[in-house]
């Protein structure tokens, strides 16, 4: 039920110049309120006014869009541009009305970035138009510092790439005390090269980091990893995602003895001095036979390991299967491997190690096919914590999908299935894995049956709450698709100097 505090927030919200004007005859303790009821209405006027009025000491942009006593709904999802601005501004505000205001800390971290926006302008002001605009915002106040009273640190989850590198650099670096102070404990880097992404780290308070996540067009080796762990130094990361080919050797390193990696075992030790880490995403890099060089070093079990596309082999699944993170984890991503094919004993022993704990297990293109359902069924049922299970790509008959999904109806905790579309959909030539365009080239009248007909199971077994879906171009990405066009860009700029490399090399030829 509605209190009646929330019907009197709305009301006064609703009439944006007789909010603007009340709220220094306002009690503290409704500011939050007053927050809340213009956030959600969409009243950027009101929004912008009661954070440059704010009376208290703190601000936290998640803690107030959350469920309370008064305002029960969930508005932590709603990345409104127009909301998002209008915060902003009213820290700018905030700051230049000089020393009788009381706010110090300004947390903008915890929201949640998705698809579809309920926001009434239904605009999203996505991570990295929001780290662009708190940059320019504290480059913009540099200028007003002799009108300005106490700073205020903000909390933010930066998102730096080529596009936006300058203004946070420079929001980062500027000269004396800034009235806006960034802090960022989450950091994501892409389409940056190896010294931006270097520069822009060590300007980032490196040691107050928890997450850093250098994705997709950041062209790493291992010597850059080696370089970037060594000199910048996090004692306090939580969680760190690196690059494809990240660990591939530099050009003209050759490891000292055959079967020793020096610059590996060097990566590694810089790892455990990381006491905090407990999530490591390595996708894409060529791991073979590394695995334990790698992680046995580590002193901290880790919760989430992501070794997509790694090529392991038999060693490395046995270290898995066997050592000290395994009873920890819980985030798992083993795809493009045949673990079932050609490591069965050793994956199902990890899948028993692991079944206390696990909630998300990852397992695409892994050329499961229905010869191997009934292994799979035995090897998930202890699985008691499973909420999410992704298995895309693999070659799975509408039968055999049948038979797993009976199975996922006993997981007591499952929440979310990612199915491949049924061989069945496909041509009787179809081959596996499938480049995108074989992917798309299916029966969408079978499909959306055979669909129906696994839901309908899901339902009869009264497990309607598990969400059951083949997302073919992959799940929603946020950050993705808010830099889609920069990095088209970067891609087709990459393409056109490796050409013209190319042609360097065969006139050299010539």
């Amino acid at each position: 039920m509605r209190s009646l505090r929330l019907i009197s927030a709305e009301a006064l919200v609703s009439h944006p110049q007789l909010a603007k004007e009340s709220l220094d005859s306002v009690a503290y303790n409704l500011y939050p309120l007053l927050f809340k009821a213009s956030y959600q209405l969409e009243q950027a006027e009101v929004t912008r006014a009661v954070l440059g009025h704010w009376p208290l000491e703190e601000f936290r942009l998640a803690v107030l869009l959350g469920p309370s006593t008064d305002h029960p709904e969930d508005l932590r999802d709603r990345a409104c541009k127009v909301c998002l601005e209008a915060c902003v501004q009213g820290l700018a505000d905030h700051v230049l009305r000089g020393g009788s205001c009381r706010l110090r800390v300004a947390d903008l971290t915890g929201i949640q970035d998705v698809q579809v926006q309920r926001c009434p302008c239904g605009r999203a002001l996505g991570r990295w138009g929001r780290t662009k605009l708190l940059a320019r915002t504290c480059c913009q106040l540099q200028a007003e510092s002799c009108r300005a009273g106490h700073p205020i640190e903000v909390l933010t989850d930066l998102f730096v790439t080529d596009s936006n590198f300058d203004v946070v650099v420079q929001a980062l670096k500027l000269p004396g005390p800034s009235p806006l102070q960034v802090r960022c404990p989450s950091l994501r880097a892409d389409s940056l090269s190896p010294g931006q992404l270097l520069q822009v780290l060590g300007l980032a308070r490196p040691g107050e980091l928890r997450k850093l996540e250098v994705v997709h067009n950041v062209r790493l080796h291992a010597g850059h990893v080696q370089q970037l762990l060594a000199q910048v130094g996090f004692p306090q990361l939580a969680s760190l995602t690196l690059p494809t080919k990240a660990f591939d050797a530099p050009p003209t390193y050759a490891p000292a003895l055959v079967g020793e990696d020096p610059l590996l075992a060097s990566i590694a030790w810089e790892l455990s001095q990381m006491t905090q880490l407990t999530e490591l995403s390595v996708a894409f890099s060529t791991l073979t036979g590394k695995i334990q060089t790698l992680l046995s070093p580590l002193k901290t079990p880790l919760r989430v390991l992501d070794l997509a596309n790694c090529a392991l082999n038999h060693e490395d699944m046995s270290f898995l299967a066997d050592c000290t993170h395994t009873a920890h984890l819980e985030v798992l991503d083993l795809s493009g491997h045949n673990v079932v094919h050609l490591f069965p004993s050793t994956f199902f022993r990890l899948l028993n190690q692991v079944a206390q704990t696990l909630r998300v297990l990852t397992l695409e293109e892994c050329n499961i096919t229905d010869s191997h359902v009934g292994m799979m069924i035995l090897g998930l049922s202890p699985c008691s914590q499973l909420q999410e299970f992704k298995f895309l790509g693999n070659p799975l008959s509408a039968s055999a999908l049948r038979r797993l999904f009976a199975a996922f109806c006993e997981l007591p905790r499952l929440r979310r299935i990612e199915f491949p579309v049924p061989k069945d959909c496909y041509p009787e030539d179809a081959t596996y894995p499938q480049d995108e365009l074989s992917m798309s080239k299916f029966d969408q009248q079978k499909y959306d049956m055979i669909a129906e007909e696994l839901r309908a199971m899901l339902l009869q077994a009264d497990r309607e709450d598990i969400q059951a879906s083949t997302p073919l171009l992959g799940s929603f990405d946020p950050e993705i698709h808010e830099t889609s066009n920069e990095l088209g860009t970067f891609l087709l700029q990459a393409f056109k100097t490796a050409l013209e490399n190319f042609s360097r090399a065969l006139k050299q030829i010539e």
